[in-house]
């Protein structure tokens, strides 16, 4: 008697819960691509998209290396997020460096999420969008970050990076200017067909 008093509210007790779940679910239910708040706060950075090329200028402890940077930047998930790559190239040619990032929007956290691969190394950064570009950083050690700021205006992004460290004035580490060469399809572009 007493384990079949116990099934039977355990049984009730899984009804209720899947009851209340249920609704909840309806209200919230799942997007392919993401939601409106996160569209608008990606869309803002929209002025990136296309495909870019210039110079960076990176100041290493044996001199300067100076590429030829591109960028290329676009949308996935109906705009709610942002993909970002960064290939530079050295005077034969070949590659010297290549970066990827992407770029969304944490609703909960009312904040951008940036997530970059380069030179081995991956990691979530602050970010935040400004008038004329954005900035975020990266750490360089201890006591020690990278900031990078970009503007990007008529056609032109112009970004630097400068090592901080606490007690020291900043060292700028990279400066890159570069002019938008182009519209791209890049991620969207190609995706697979269902047949």
């Amino acid at each position: 008697m007493i384990r079949r008093l116990r099934s039977a509210s355990a049984a009730a007790l899984a009804v209720f819960a899947l009851s209340t779940a249920v609704p909840a679910a309806a209200q919230v239910a799942p997007s392919p691509t993401g939601s409106q708040a996160q569209r608008t706060a990606v869309g803002a950075l929209d002025f990136l998209d296309g495909e870019w090329r210039g110079e960076a200028v990176i100041n290493m402890p044996g001199g300067r290396l100076v590429l030829t940077q591109t960028e290329r930047v676009g949308s996935l998930l109906g705009g709610s997020v942002k993909v970002i790559e960064g290939r530079g190239y050295a005077a034969d040619g070949a590659t010297g460096f290549n970066a990827l990032a992407i770029l969304s929007w944490d609703e909960r956290a009312g904040r951008y999420g940036f997530r970059s691969y380069a030179n081995g190394y991956s990691g979530d950064y602050p970010f935040e969008r400004t008038e004329d570009g954005f900035r975020w950083e990266t750490p360089a050690g201890p006591n020690a970050k990278i900031q990078y700021v970009a503007t990007v205006r008529d056609g032109v992004w112009h970004e630097v990076g400068d090592y901080v460290a606490d007690g020291q004035p900043p060292r700028r580490f990279i400066e890159m200017r570069l002019t938008r060469v182009g519209d791209s399809t890049w991620p969207a572009g190609g995706a697979v067909s269902p047949q």
